[in-house]
């Protein structure tokens, strides 16, 4: 079976078709920019605060520069503009789309390549900024969740998951999948994890999988040609065994990581994750958690991946979003990003291709009282090919989700 759009986001895509065909609406979303190249329509995760004001900041820097303004469209799943996309393309709008620029990465932006919703003329090795990344030392760059990026999207930031403890109630997190399963059955009650398809919820079945897993490569092949159900069988014992010492014995989960946060920080729960490593350190300061909140990761290491910004065949004002990207790409947006006290999402810049006067910016950048170092998040998990996930959280609901 090729890999193509999910079932969900393609009966979405599908719906959306039919209803912009019934109204009319393919030829007059968002008519006021279409073409003026002077406002770019952002797609992107619109729930944390923090990551809000760095994009209103961005949006500034570039009206200074380049007369650019960013429309941020907040979203809460990727998988709806995805999907936006799609309706436009099955009407045959192939100009004036209605998003510009896209924060996008793994399932959807293998969903949007296969599915040709993509700029096609490896726009993102041509920007200027591109020369200050390694794809040699950092080779997620070029390969999104192993499907090759063909230069069809430019990178933005690099994520890792982490998981917090409460210091004031555990001395020694537990730091395996294996001593996790232990931990949660002694201590019912005071774990949880997000409710997938939540990217952190996903993730999270990801790593136990592959931390499980007796040959890792495995993941890395497309899931029809592997035996998906042997692959998988480790991850659905170690899921059954935990399931009922879960909070709330696993009969409602947090609906993201920063509900799982507030878990956290209200003492229901004693360990949390987020794919953020700075993610906790800025809830201490905003005062969400307390800071006897600590970070760490598995040993064997953690799932790790790079995202990034793509054009849609059909935005409006491409070449102003080509221009937001190389921003993006830029010392300067880069620094600001990596900054714990703005944002605190990593570098994929190399210190290497950097000036002696960029490298030393990143080296005096502040870290969180909770934030891992470099040296201490050097230990990464690939992630999977896309194609696990659909299977992963299909599988997931058959067998959790409450009737």
């Amino acid at each position: 079976m090729k890999f193509t759009l999910s079932r969900v986001a393609l009966k979405i895509g599908v719906m959306l078709a039919l209803l912009f065909s019934a109204l009319g609406l393919h030829t007059a979303l968002n008519p006021a920019h279409a073409g003026d190249e002077k406002t770019v329509f952002f797609n992107a995760w619109g729930g944390s605060p923090v990551i809000n004001d760095y994009i209103i900041w961005a949006s500034k820097r570039l009206e200074e520069d380049h007369g650019i303004a960013i429309n941020h469209v907040k979203l809460t799943d990727t998988a709806t503009a995805v999907s936006r996309i799609l309706a436009e393309k099955t009407v045959g709008r192939n100009e004036g789309g209605s998003v510009d620029l896209i924060w996008v990465n793994g399932e959807n932006f293998a969903t949007m390549k296969d599915s040709g919703l993509l700029r096609d003329d490896a726009w993102a090795f041509d920007l200027p900024s591109w020369q200050y990344t390694d794809a040699k030392a950092l080779p997620a760059l070029v390969t999104d969740f192993g499907v090759p990026t063909d230069g069809l999207e430019s990178p933005w930031g690099r994520a890792q998951l982490v998981f917090a403890y409460d210091t004031s109630a555990i001395n020694q997190p537990p730091r395996s999948a294996a001593a996790l399963k232990a931990w949660v059955i002694e201590n019912p009650g005071r774990f949880s994890y997000p409710l997938p398809p939540d990217f952190t919820g996903t993730s999270f079945l990801k790593q136990i999988a592959l931390e499980l897993a007796n040959d890792q490569s495995v993941f890395a092949q497309p899931v029809d040609t592997v035996d998906a159900n042997m692959a998988l069988a480790p991850l659905w014992d170690w899921l059954d065994a935990v399931h009922p010492y879960l909070w709330q014995e696993g009969r409602n989960f947090p609906k993201n990581y920063t509900n799982l946060a507030q878990l956290l920080g209200d003492g229901e729960i004693n360990i949390a994750m987020a794919f953020n490593p700075a993610k906790f350190s800025n809830d201490i300061k905003t005062g969400a958690l307390p800071d006897t909140i600590r970070t760490y990761i598995h040993d064997g290491g953690t799932l790790a991946n790079v995202h990034y910004l793509a054009i849609p065949f059909n935005a409006s004002s491409p070449e102003a979003a080509k221009k937001v990207a190389d921003f993006m790409l830029s010392p300067e947006a880069q620094l600001r990003k990596a900054n714990s006290d703005i944002w605190g999402d990593p570098t994929v810049l190399s210190m290497a291709k950097l000036s002696a006067q960029d490298q030393a910016a990143f080296a005096a950048l502040p870290r969180g009282i909770a934030t891992l170092s470099e040296a201490e998040l050097s230990q990464s998990l690939p992630e999977p090919h896309p194609s696990w996930v659909a299977v992963i959280e299909a599988e997931w609901a058959k067998r959790y989700l409450s009737p």
